[in-house]
């Protein structure tokens, strides 16, 4: 659910000083600043001293003494550290991002010091920084390859000038080469895909606009970008990281990127890589792992706004099960709540007695139950949230009152949390509205934070506000415009919202004041972030299981708290995609489960848009159909056509939960994506550079769905190699790295599985829990026609309540899979780490699919571990050949010859290490 952000008129700007504020501003201010000493450091990093070299007030005054502390924190991460050296600036708070501090200011200054005039190494494992002294400037470079990452020395030709440093306006720019491809820099909705797009605006600040809104600053604020480099055929990433909360616009330029602050400090992090999987490593081992997710978070989810009574959810749980599709979650926007109020229940709509009854009969079943909660605490005497809320002085405040601001329940304040009583608070409101309802996850929207008013408002005499007729998102609160502070109407205007809106506008007014006196200016794009904290806390310490947090605003490190998705899109068949390149872009900032609303939020999708969104959806890491209260139904089965897609696209995914769930755990362990462009299996391969209409799940997973009206064909690009189509596996692509025009009719969604790979997979089901217990088939890939050649996979299997997801707790199990082909020698092997767990369960491999291999049908000698088979009835091996389409033809046919072998009905336990072998035969 979300707000009706309507786009402003220029002429509103006015009103709130913004109209020329940028006039006359030249485009590069100042003269920068002189490093004035430089000295090692106990710790083994360096301290510096900085002097402002000629002072304006251009944005305000400069800060005229800047400290630089600068350190290798790992072999392949960096830190630049760039503060005022006087008095303590606002950063993100320790607590709330863990992470190692800098030297106290001015601990080493005018001690034993060194200056220096000339360019200085300051090399670690990876990356080497340097520096220049006047002006200032630094550059960070690749130690292997000399090549430099970012350098911020300006000369008159550059576009840019020197660092600036005040209290409201920080800038900084870098170097780039014009063959960098740039990813990240989120979350906005790029029209471009993926790949950062020269001269298009990046803003960050988080905000409730609807993601319809393109090149804006939307729900979330990530300013880290991946740097990937092809130089001479060989691949490099790295990635550069600004932790800083403030809002900023980032201007990219193809040759440069240049960053303009409106607060806090310097604070860069260099990570290395080389490649774009170390690069997710090495940032997510700093800002937090992503989350542990439940098995069933990975099934498919329902929701909308708008269903009335528990019977209308009750209608929907039945008809996807009369349907035969999948479904794992039943979700409730606010229509469970008494007057849209957090923790409460609609006692006429949604009877706690007929709830609890519900509740019961599809936890029985497996199946699992989310609403939403809001930020926003409704202004109440008479309910129960507000009043302990005031008790405890929770609240966030202005002029020493709490902040009244105006979402769904009409006056609300808004929770404070940075306080840790408010934390506590919070957490004892999920525990008593948990004993009310036993829900299994939360859903938190609205926390950029969104407000329907802007400004001091009171409540208005009089009048009923809301009054309860026509949309809620109208303010109706007595309301004034907040200007009088430089936290209000600071000198450097973001382009907030697109259009350089004031940053208060329809949010927490920024001079309103959180815990420890901590600025809302400052803290604002945290909210959302320090919200899931919060929620986080206090979902594990209900019962101890595993939490599931679906937030709408994120921040650098929340991808270690919650899930997220894409916000208010349409169902337009550019918003289906819009919704790749976020969800991949997410997947880089450490948020990997995510997804889109299926079929769009509103308004009405097409028959034919749904059909194709339920397929491309189906692969999203989050999928969950969401709709409008305004828009017509749109669950899967209200068309016949979409509801056939659905059990086959859906059919699939659930076949492959086990895939999904070890990729939740290296996610989990590494940080690896869930979802990722083509360029993490294909680094050196430039072509898929660009590439935002697929993706792969995992390292070998390739989805290329039909994102357009009208085409029963889909042209996919498919890097070097053999690709096995996992709806059928003797279709077979052999490719040297070209497009393919696929055939795709109304209910096919093309998936391709790469050579080399171990894919485990079950039976399927209309829920996890039941498709969990089945038996599992391994599927063997091949390069086509392989004489000789090595696959491998992996398996992780727990128990997926626990908080933690880790082996050696006797509720876990862990199996690398292994295949050769040699001489003939086909070989299937695993090695088991932990079987206990994995033995209790029960679980068994029931029939290995091995793809792509040479030879024939014929004279094989079946042995599992050393014992031959052919005698065994109930072993059945067969041999088929397989239809390879390939570039290389000879005399316009295809000479090379793939076999797929299937061996069934084996009984091999999961938990306990296997071998098996056979020969195959030679073409006659």
């Amino acid at each position: 659910m979300a707000s009706s952000y309507l786009l402003l008129v220029v002429s509103i700007l006015c009103i709130y000083g913004g109209c020329g504020a940028l006039a006359a501003i030249p485009a590069k201010i100042g003269k920068g600043y002189r490093l004035i000493s430089i000295e090692e450091t106990p710790n083994g990093g360096l301290l510096g001293h900085l002097q402002v070299k000629q002072k304006n007030n251009i944005y305000g005054a400069d800060i005229p003494h800047l400290q630089l502390h600068v350190k290798h924190e790992t072999q392949d991460r960096l830190r630049v550290h760039i503060t005022d050296a006087e008095k303590q600036r606002w950063e993100v708070p320790y607590d709330l991002l863990p992470r190692e501090k800098p030297l106290p200011l001015r601990q080493a200054i005018g001690r034993s010091r060194k200056t220096l005039s000339t360019a200085t190494d300051y090399p670690g494992s990876e990356l080497i920084f340097s520096y220049t002294t006047d002006p200032f400037g630094f550059a960070v470079r690749r130690k292997s390859t000399g090549e430099t990452l970012f350098n911020t020395t300006s000369d008159d030709s550059d576009p840019y000038g020197n660092m600036v440093f005040k209290d409201q306006y920080l800038e900084i720019s870098t170097k780039l080469p014009k063959d960098a491809s740039l990813y990240g820099l989120g979350e906005n909705t790029q029209p471009h895909g993926i790949k950062l797009y020269p001269n298009d605006p990046y803003t960050l600040y988080t905000t409730d606009i609807s993601a319809i809104n393109l090149n804006a600053d939307l729900y979330g604020s990530h300013p880290v970008y991946m740097d990937l480099r092809n130089t001479g055929g060989k691949a490099y990433a790295h990635s550069v990281l600004l932790l800083n909360s403030n809002g900023m616009d980032v201007f990219y330029k193809g040759s440069s990127l240049t960053y303009k602050v409106i607060g806090g400090v310097f604070d860069f992090y260099f990570f290395g890589g080389p490649t774009p999987l170390s690069v997710v490593d090495q940032y997510t081992s700093l800002v937090g792992r992503p989350a542990p997710m439940p098995y069933w978070s990975l099934g498919f989810h329902q929701c909308r706004w708008g269903y009335h009574n528990l019977s209308v959810v009750e209608d929907v749980v039945e008809n996807y099960k009369k349907a035969q599709i999948p479904l794992d979650v039943i979700w409730n926007d606010d229509d469970h709540m008494d007057g849209h109020k957090d923790f409460t229940l609609n006692p006429v709509n949604y009877p706690r007695p007929k709830l609890l009854e519900f509740l019961n009969k599809i936890h029985d079943r497996g199946m699992k139950y989310i609403v939403i909660i809001d930020p926003g605490i409704g202004v109440n005497s008479t309910y129960g949230v507000y009043q302990r809320g005031m008790a405890n002085d929770v609240f966030i405040k202005y002029d020493g009152e709490p902040f009244l601001a105006q979402v769904w329940p009409g006056p609300v304040y808004f929770p404070d949390f940075l306080n840790p009583k408010t934390v506590s608070w919070w957490g004892d409101e999920i525990r008593r509205f948990h004993e009310l309802v036993p829900v299994d996850g939360l859903w938190i929207d609205m926390n950029e934070a969104s407000n329907f008013c802007s400004g001091k408002c009171t409540i208005p005499k009089g009048k009923v506000c809301p009054s309860g007729t026509g949309p809620g998102w109208i303010c109706c609160l007595d309301c004034k415009n907040i200007t009088k502070t430089r936290w209000d109407d600071p000198p450097y205007k973001i382009n907030a919202s697109g259009l350089e809106v004031p940053i208060g506008y329809k949010t927490i007014a920024t001079s309103a004041v959180h815990y420890n006196g901590v600025l809302e200016y400052d803290a604002h794009s945290l909210y959302g972030f320090s919200q899931s904290i919060a929620t986080h806390k206090g979902l594990q310490g209900l019962e101890g299981k595993r939490p599931f947090i679906l937030s709408r605003s994120t921040y650098v490190g929340s991808g270690k708290y919650a899930a997220h998705w894409t916000g208010d899109n349409k169902g337009t068949w550019d918003d289906i995609k819009y919704s790749i390149s976020t969800m991949l872009n997410f997947g880089i900032f450490g948020v990997p489960m995510v997804g889109s609303d299926i079929c769009g939020f509103y308004p009405a999708p097409t028959e034919e848009l749904c059909n194709r969104w339920i397929e491309l959806g189906a692969f999203y890491p989050f999928s969950r159909d969401h709709a409008n209260y305004y828009s017509p139904r749109q669950e899967l089965y209200q068309w016949d056509s979409v509801a056939k897609s659905a059990r086959n696209a859906l059919g699939m995914r659930y076949k492959l939960l086990p895939y999904l769930y070890t990729l939740n755990y290296e996610a989990h362990i590494s940080g690896a994506p869930i979802a990722r462009p083509l360029f993490f299996t294909f680094p050196t391969f430039s072509k898929c550079y660009e590439v935002s209409t697929q993706f792969l799940l995992g390292s070998s997973i390739l989805v290329s769905p039909v994102l357009d009206k009208g085409k029963t064909k889909v042209n996919a690009l498919f890097p070097p190699g053999t690709w096995y189509n996992l709806f059928d596996l003797k279709e077979t692509i052999v490719s040297e790295g070209d497009y393919r025009s696929l055939d795709a009719p109304l209910h096919v969604i093309n998936v391709h599985v790469y050579q080399n790979t171990i894919l485990p997979m079950q039976q399927g089901g209309l829920i996890s829990k039941e498709a969990r217990m089945t038996p599992f088939t391994l599927i063997v890939t091949f390069p086509a026609g392989a004489t000789a050649g090595h696959a491998e996979g992996k398996l992780y299997l727990d128990d997926d309540e626990l908080p933690e997801m880790t082996l050696g707790n006797g509720f876990s199990t862990y199996v690398d899979l292994h295949a050769t082909v040699e001489n003939k020698m086909v070989k299937v092997w695993s090695d088991v780490a932990e079987g206990k767990y994995a033995l209790e369960k029960g679980w068994t491999i029931e029939k290995i699919t091995v793809l792509g291999l040479s030879g024939s049908g014929e004279s094989f000698a079946l042995e599992v571990d050393g014992i031959s088979v052919s005698d065994v009835s109930h072993v059945q091996l067969t041999a088929s050949e397989q239809h390879v389409a390939t570039d290389k033809l000879e005399d316009g046919v295809d000479t090379r010859k793939s076999m797929m072998i299937e061996i069934q009905g084996l009984d091999l336990p999961v938990g306990k290490n296997f071998a098996m072998s056979w020969k195959m035969g030679v073409h006659g």
